[in-house]
């Protein structure tokens, strides 16, 4: 760069006139003529330096440099640069190639710099002095480094030969850049050398001034001058409005105790550049001062105090006779309060830094506002536990620094894996080599929150690995969720009373559990002074990573991995259930399946983070334009009265540890048997669906400033709300009560007027209806105004309103019972809200449903819920979900086929279609067609046990509501209620059918105990249980079957050879199927129990070899079938009673292998959602020796096994049990 862009003068004169007006404008006293004097100085000065490199090509002059000054520098050099004046253009390169690895060089400017080297910031007041040095002169100030400080240079005017410059970085338009001064300057005037003292010095050594500070004497009102070596220097510490920093002097034997001193005048502040430990010093003119909150004094310099290089020739050691008693102990040997409450319990965890000192080179910034950096490639350094403002601008890769009495901390945890070097107040960090590379270019992140983190240190007291992993989740959080939800600076902003930054209110909740408990407010005076040393760095405790916060994109990845990964068919169909399953219900059965994540099962734990988005067909998660995951958001009370999930929570940021991620297997495949389940060739096609699901009641909902919402959103949903030209926003809303909402289906709608003539597609739609409460409001301030008067009150004000486009978006947020406020922004339109609205549907159908009005909600317009409590006209509304009546719906009544009902879902398959409609032709696109079966357990208090019954989810319904899941409780209503052929009840979904996940599926399932009963107690209906166990013994065996069947078409094979007439089948596979019916009874009633397949075997009493044994022989006939009437269990076969096969089964059958008493696990045959009537007791004649007898006898009971074990104690039978 060339000052304001000129060039540089091509000639001496032209570059002297340069020179000359340069020093008049810069460099003159304001107010005086240019000095000739001055100038020629000024010139010579140059000179030197420029005629001391070796190849100056001949000329006396730099004619290729120009002057800069100040203000040039700061107005007009936007890029890092340095100027060697004294180099040649091959020694700038040499200079270059040692950058380092990595980095890319400063780019050399050939400019000029000149001005006073001086610790003023502003005016030459010396409350104004804090210590750093700068560069003036009469354009301006800026900030400087130098390395080695010469105390005598202050105030002078100089040539710096060799210096770079870096320039505030482009976020930071109220930043300054600042100069690094390399190497000793040239002074324009000779310096003055100050002659030694005439006399020797009389001074005290570091010991007699420790036993000074303990005694009562005549000289405790002597100023004496101490002298020593400079053992330890502290750091810079600004403290209750006052700047100050502690150097100890010692000596060079390590036996001899230091004396520590107060440095706090703030013209001596600029010492600390100066001071190097490990030389000598003499400090005049000390005296004792107490400090607050300690029981000893300590040395402080004075106003007159000097800061002198140590020659033993020119000081003399001044000789004191202490007398009068000890004022106060050795301060070492204080006890140091330790808060032990923080560390209760953890004695065996607890580990202790170590005190050392380190000379390296910065090799990498790993955070710069959290003063994280690499050390030598090997070791971190994290400078946030001193006030390090003026380091940041200093240290970047390629500084070389030297830490004096750091803390070196190793296995700290928390995600870092290298030892941690972290100076406290009480060590320095001095700058000893300057970086050679050029800055790189910021992100935002790396360039905002430095008053965040240095409140996580100096107000929330952590520790430095849980500082070191919540500077990680920030930077973690920072990456996730900015630009495209916040800015950075908005995300790490200091948090203030009233108003806490959203960084940290995100951390909260983890740092509340892991910070120590009554943690120590950090005592900068007692943390340098005090021995032995005792700081927040002293003792720590390796932290286990307590969680993170992945990218939803993660998330998802590590979701579906995990799912693929534990999908192992013979597990989900474990044997010997499949053994027994034909191909096509075998592939149905492992069609869909599911995988539930909790936090807990990652490590570590996962906390879900992301900004609350309503799309078009569900709330999603959202982080970005590519980044989101579909969740399903509950409140805990929704399952018990309608839910009511606020709009306004959308586009909200949330934070919850607690949640379940769902990943839904659909699996599309040809296993021909289950011998071939480990075989992955027959999958054909996979894909998973993946979800979360939480609760709000247990999360952390944070508001996102509006601006900031419009890349989160992906849409223009967003929109800033217009305004009045007053500067008040405009608007127009109307309260409504919703009673219904239909499914979210595409749906035929007219096209509107003006639309294109083209066949209209069908549309992604739902209907909800409601009622007008009252008029419409108007926006006033920040509230809403009156509502406006109606025509006629009485008038049925019943509304539908459509939602389609991108107004669907509210589908999710909308529920029946509920109150919400229909907000339309933007100027006044009369009736915008009343009969005749925006819509496509006419008047006559709407007069037929008994709607007063239909309304198209526009894309634009929003949706606000009100709290019932606040409009008198639905105080009286019942909340609670409306159901129907189970007597009613377990009937033969069909006076309303459309019915409501609350259930847990206890299985979900994918089942063939149900029966096609008969309009829909075999070759049309209906005819193809995809069904889900859902198994319910009904909630009812109607009934002693829970009805089990089917719901049938077809297309459009199809893919299924997110949540509706094995364990799950849900809400259906208006689901359409169907009777089969065998009077089965079932359900089915329709267009109007709204359902509401209540409650998640439990995240511990245990498998309930069924409850043992007598059989009589079946006989009371609707007041027994659907399922249970029995004590009872086995009468007769009243039908066996033994068969194969093909695995293909389920036709009988014999000898393993498909029977089935047509084309052959594409495998040749046989699986083995079989029933028995059984008559038991418990001494209170008799039931016929029929066992299927592996059941069967339990029932025969055979182990497993002898099972398997017994269906191989059944092979070559392929079926076996056995019928026993009468008392004496006489036998019908089709199969010959003399076949060795046969007669085996006929003995088996009736021996006492079988009729044994057992334990039976069953369930009702005829279901609870069986609408048949109960058979009556019928009349039965027995014979009780010459006496007929004539009596009433129950029917028997009809049940299916569920399993059957033996009983472990046989003579314990049914109702003849003794009770105990």
């Amino acid at each position: 760069m060339a000052a304001r862009g000129a060039r540089a003068p091509t000639s001496e004169q032209s570059w002297l006139e340069a020179a000359q007006a340069f020093i008049q404008e810069t460099l003159c006293p304001a107010g005086k003529e240019s000095s000739v004097q001055l100038t020629q100085l000024v010139i010579d000065c140059v000179k030197t330096a420029w005629l001391s490199q070796a190849r100056n090509q001949g000329f006396i002059l730099p004619l290729s440099y120009s002057f800069v000054s100040v203000q040039d520098l700061r107005t007009y050099q936007r890029l890092p640069c340095c100027s060697h004046l004294s180099w040649s253009s091959s020694a700038y390169q040499a200079w270059a190639q040692e950058a380092g690895p990595g980095g890319a060089p400063l780019p050399r400017e050939r400019l000029l710099l000149l001005g006073t080297l001086t610790d003023l910031s502003g005016d030459l007041e010396q409350e104004c002095k804090n210590g750093s040095l700068y560069v003036r002169d009469n354009t301006g100030i800026l900030g400087c480094e130098l390395i080695d400080l010469d105390l005598s240079w202050l105030g002078h005017l100089f040539l710096f030969p060799s210096w770079s410059y870096l320039p505030p970085a482009r976020w930071n338009s109220s930043g300054e850049g600042h100069l690094e001064l390399w190497g000793a300057p040239m002074p324009v005037f000779p310096l003055t050398v100050s002659p030694g003292p005439t006399t020797p010095i009389p001074v005290v050594y570091p010991e007699m001034a420790s036993r000074l500070l303990r005694h009562r004497s005549k000289f405790r009102f002597v100023h004496p001058n101490l002298a020593g070596k400079l053992v330890r220097l502290s750091a810079l510490v600004n403290s209750h409005r006052k700047t100050y920093f502690v150097l100890s002097l010692g000596s060079s034997s390590p036996a001899v105790s230091h004396v520590s001193i107060v440095v706090q005048v703030p013209a001596q502040l600029v010492w600390h550049h100066a001071l190097w430990p490990g030389r000598s010093y003499v400090l005049t003119e000390l005296r004792v001062s107490g400090i607050c909150g300690h029981r000893y004094r300590v040395w402080t310099t004075s106003p007159s105090s000097q800061l002198l290089p140590l020659k033993p020739e020119c000081v003399r050691e001044l000789e004191l006779e202490l007398e009068g008693p000890v004022l106060e102990a050795d301060p070492k040997l204080l006890p140091v309060p330790i808060s032990s409450q923080d560390w209760t319990g953890k004695k065996g965890l607890i580990r202790n830094s170590r005190l050392l000192s380190y000379t390296g080179m910065v090799t990498s910034v790993l955070n710069e506002p959290a003063g994280l950096y690499e050390l030598d490639g090997q070791l971190g350094l994290c400078l946030a536990y001193q006030q390090f403002h003026s380091f940041r601008r200093v240290v970047r890769p390629g500084a070389c620094l030297e830490l004096q009495d750091v803390h070196l901390l190793q296995s700290v945890g928390g995600g870092t894996k290298r030892p941690v070097l972290a100076p406290c107040l009480g060590g320095a960090v001095q700058v000893r080599g300057f970086s050679r590379q050029k800055p790189k270019t910021q992100s935002s992140h790396q360039a905002h929150g430095a008053s965040l983190y240095e409140q996580l240190v100096w107000e929330h007291q952590l520790g430095l690995p849980l500082y070191l992993w919540a500077s990680k989740a920030l930077e973690e959080l920072a990456c996730k969720l900015c630009p495209h939800v916040l800015r950075h600076h908005q995300f790490l902003q200091h948090s203030r009373p009233g108003n806490p930054g959203l960084g940290l209110q995100l951390l909260a909740p983890t740092l509340d559990i892991l910070a120590l408990p009554d943690s120590p407010i950090r005592n900068a005076q007692k943390e340098i002074l005090e021995e032995p040393h005792h700081c927040p760095l002293q003792k720590y405790i390796r932290l286990q990573t307590p969680c993170s916060f992945p990218t939803l994109a993660t998330l998802k990845e590590e979701g579906q991995s995990r799912a693929w990964a534990s999908f192992d068919p013979k597990a989900l169909l474990p044997l010997p259930e499949a053994s027994h399953l034909p191909s096509c219900q075998l592939n149905h059965r492992l069609a869909w399946s599911w995988l539930r994540l909790l936090p807990s099962a990652f490590h570590p734990a996962q906390v879900l983070v992301g900004v609350l988005v309503a799309s078009s067909q569900k709330v999603v998660c959202n982080c970005g334009p590519k980044c989101s995951l579909p969740c399903l958001p509950l409140t805990k009370h929704s399952a018990y009265i309608s839910p009511s999930i606020d709009p306004n929570i959308a586009s909200c940021l949330v934070r919850t540890e607690r949640f379940q991620l769902i990943v839904e297997r659909d699996v599309r495949s040809n296993f021909p048997s289950w011998r071939e389940l480990s075989m992955a060739g027959f999958i054909q096609k996979q894909q998973a669906r993946v979800y979360v699901q939480f609760f709000l009641d247990g999360a952390l909902i944070l508001s996102v400033p509006r601006p900031f919402l419009r890349s989160a959103t992906r849409s223009g949903h967003s929109q800033a709300e217009p305004t009045h030209p007053d500067g008040l926003h405009m608007g127009q809303s109307r309260l409504f009560l919703l009673y219904h909402k239909e499914a979210l289906i595409k749906r035929n709608f007219c096209a509107p007027p003006g639309a294109s003539l083209e066949a209209p597609q069908p549309t992604l739609s739902f209907h909800v209806s409601g009622s007008w409460l009252g008029g419409t409001q108007r926006k006033e301030g920040t509230g809403w105004g009156p509502l406006e008067p109606q025509g006629d009150e009485k008038k049925n004000q019943k509304v539908l309103l459509i939602f389609l486009g991108s107004s669907v978006r509210w589908f999710e947020f909308l529920h029946p019972g509920q109150v919400y406020r229909l907000v339309a922004p933007g100027p006044l339109t009369p009736a915008l809200f009343k009969e005749g609205g925006s819509s496509c549907i006419s008047q006559r159908p709407l007069e037929l449903a008994g709607y007063a009005s239909c309304l198209t909600v526009q894309d634009e317009w929003t949706l606000e819920l009100e709290r019932c409590q606040d409009i008198p006209d639905v105080l009286g509304i019942e909340k609670a979900l409306p159901e129907s009546s189970m007597t009613d719906f377990l009937s033969g009544n069909f006076t309303d086929s459309l019915v409501s009902f609350s259930a847990e879902i206890l299985s979900r398959t994918l089942c063939e279609p149900l029966p096609a409609p008969l309009w829909t032709k075999p070759g049309s696109p209906g005819a193809a067609r995809k069904c889900v079966k859902l198994t319910v357990a009904l909630e009812t208090a109607d009934c002693g046990s829970l009805p089990h019954l089917c719901v049938y989810i077809e297309d459009p319904h199809l893919p299924p509501p997110l949540g509706l899941l094995p364990g799950a409780r849900v809400y259906f209503k208006q689901l359409e209620k169907r009777v089969s052929r065998s009077h089965n009840v079932y359900c089915c979904f329709r267009s109007s059918t709204y359902v509401q996940v209540l409650s998640f599926p439990p995240e511990t399932t245990t498998s309930p105990s069924l409850p043992h009963i007598y059989l009589a107690e079946l006989l009371q209906g609707r007041q027994a249980p659907f399922q249970a166990t029995a004590s009872c013994h086995i009468v007769s065996v009243f039908s066996l079957q033994l068969l194969w069947v093909c695995a293909h078409c389920t036709s009988l094979c014999l000898q393993g050879r498909c029977t089935h007439q047509g084309p052959t089948c594409p495998t040749q596979t046989s699986v083995s199927q079989a029933n028995i019916r059984l008559l038991v009874e418990d001494g209170t009633a008799e039931a016929v129990v029929t066992c299927r397949d592996h059941h069967v075997a339990a029932a025969l009493g055979l182990c497993p070899t002898e099972w398997t044994s017994l269906l191989e022989c059944v092979r070559v006939p392929g079926r076996v079938a056995l019928h026993f009437t009468g008392p004496g269990a006489q036998l019908e076969s089709s199969a010959k009673i003399d076949e060795p096969l046969t007669l085996f089964l006929w003995t088996l059958c009736t021996s006492l292998s079988v009729l044994r008493p057992i334990l039976l696990s069953f369930e009702l045959e005829r279901k609870p959602s069986k609408i048949l009537p109960l058979e009556p007791p019928r009349l039965q004649r027995f014979q009780c020796g010459d006496f007929p007898l004539l009596t009433r006898v129950n029917p028997r009971l009809q049940l299916s096994c569920l399993s059957i074990q033996e009983q472990e104690h046989p003579s314990s039978l049914g109702a003849f049990a003794p009770s105990h």
